[in-house]
């Protein structure tokens, strides 16, 4: 691809996002129907069962909670750099700058992970159609190619395409919820979700950590801040409404797939689809919405997950712009496209990082979905419950250091990031404890992929002794 003439460096991005356009990219990047099919079977199979749908209230629980500190200090971090701007403004340059790398290595690990998926899935669907099987990776580059024209342009052209496809697979679901619901499931309503006894048992920290790895990407409603038509009103909106929208849709979907098995099936079902024998999704979808609705199910999942890299890439680009912005990575990373106002080298360089790792491991042979989304999804899902618990650190500290801006905030500058911090420390004692389940792969493959994004804080912890990410001079903000 070649680029077209660049301003100068030290540009911002600019846009006239709302709130409904960042939500849709958050939502997008969380990938509704890939967990509506894939993490919610595993949650219920390998989780507590019927009581599953209270481990994703719970995970929306407590990234809500999360969200009142994040929102708190947004006010006072003035520039599009999520998690390390706000680290750096709590806890300074060297962990602010640890907080980037291990934000870009989560990012990337799970962008190259859904690629391996959207292969897998593609292939899947033309297979199921009659048609040829071809080696998974020809469709996960194709898919690179298009997210390559999407990313380079202007973020409105992004925003417009992930707004459809989210709208789509959404209302297929929805429809599928009410359907069940209406009709009263296979035995009546799963009045067994909310039993304790379900709840509470050995396996809600399963049920809790696949439903913290369909939130990854909310906390990116602060990454599109220049591009937001007001930041100061639009970030926090987008934040809470992306933490709720995305909570209740997978509890009460979840449970809709509960209650259209059956609460005394649902372990067996859900188990046959981590196996292989059938797909507690599609299979329920054909059995209250018909065969034509499941094919259209299928197709979406395509959907969905190409919204989902669409947005990472997004997301990613921005971080290295960021960056660049901030002489940590090279300058020209920090241009904006002239006619497209984009970080349009920034979204080259990332698809040439991604097509390189991609490449690297389809010639390792690895599986698509254990071996690439398997240990990409599990690097991710440590580094940003890492992220979050450092940041809730951040702010913190922040307000601790700085009474006065915490005047009038004591539940935001004050409580709810203590609570937060405990309840994120216990979310990171559940993903390393059930690590395995998430990369599919043995204890000493799960321990190393788990290492990556710690090792990215490290090096970015040394290396914040040559760069310091100051952020800009804290000021109040009031808003009408």
């Amino acid at each position: 691809m070649t680029v077209s003439p660049l301003v100068e460096p030290r540009q911002r991005l600019d846009g006239q996002l709302g709130t409904g356009a960042i939500v849709f990219m958050v939502i997008a990047a969380a990938a509704p129907l890939t967990v509506i099919g894939g993490n919610v079977p595993i949650a219920i199979g390998a989780g507590n069962g019927p009581g599953a749908p209270i481990g994703f209230a719970l995970a929306a629980v407590i990234l809500l909670v999360f969200s009142v500190g994040f929102v708190t200090m947004t006010p006072f971090v003035k520039e599009a750099g999520a998690f390390f701007s706000y680290v750096t403004a709590g806890l300074g340059s060297r962990l602010g700058l640890g907080s980037a790398f291990t934000a870009l290595v989560a990012y990337t690990a799970i962008q190259v992970g859904i690629y391996g998926y959207m292969g897998w899935a593609v292939d899947d669907l033309v297979t199921f159609f009659g048609g040829p099987s071809l080696p998974w990776w020809l469709y996960s580059f194709v898919t690179m190619a298009i997210v390559a024209v999407l990313g380079y342009r202007h973020i409105d052209l992004s925003a417009k395409v992930l707004g459809v496809a989210l709208a789509l697979e959404i209302l297929v679901v929805v429809v599928l919820d009410v359907v069940i619901f209406a009709t009263g499931g296979a035995d009546g309503i799963a009045l067994e979700t909310f039993d304790p006894s379900y709840v509470f048992s050995g396996g809600i920290g399963v049920a809790v950590l696949f439903a913290l790895t369909g939130f990854i990407g909310f906390e990116a409603t602060a990454v599109f801040r220049d591009e937001a038509r007001n930041p100061e009103k639009t970030i926090p909106r987008a934040t809470y409404l992306a933490v709720i929208i995305i909570g209740v849709f997978y509890a009460i979907s979840c449970w809709a797939l509960v209650t259209g098995v059956g609460a005394g099936n649902a372990v067996a079902v859900a188990q046959q689809t981590l196996a292989g024998e059938g797909n507690l999704l599609l299979d329920t979808t054909t059995r209250y919405l018909g065969p034509i609705l499941r094919d259209v199910v299928q197709v979406l999942l395509i959907t969905s997950l190409f919204a989902c890299v669409l947005s990472f890439h997004n997301v990613i680009a921005r971080y290295q712009f960021t960056l660049a912005q901030k002489a940590v990575l090279p300058a020209r990373l920090g241009r904006r496209h002239a006619s497209h106002h984009s970080p349009a080298f920034s979204s080259v360089v990332q698809t040439i990082t991604a097509a390189i790792l991609l490449a690297v491991l389809a010639l390792l042979g690895l599986d698509p979905l254990v071996g690439v989304f398997g240990s990409m999804a599990g690097v991710a899902t440590v580094g940003m419950v890492l992220l979050m618990l450092t940041t809730s650190i951040a702010v913190l500290v922040f307000f601790l250091r700085r009474p006065e801006l915490a005047a009038g905030r004591t539940l935001g500058a004050r409580v709810f990031p203590i609570l937060a911090v405990v309840g994120l420390a216990f979310a990171l004692w559940l993903v390393l404890s059930n690590f395995t389940l998430v990369t599919g792969g043995s204890v000493a493959v799960s321990v190393a992929l788990a290492l990556i994004p710690v090792a990215a804080m490290v090096i970015g912890i040394v290396l914040g002794r040559r760069f310091r990410l100051d952020t800009q001079p804290v000021e109040e903000t009031t808003t009408d």
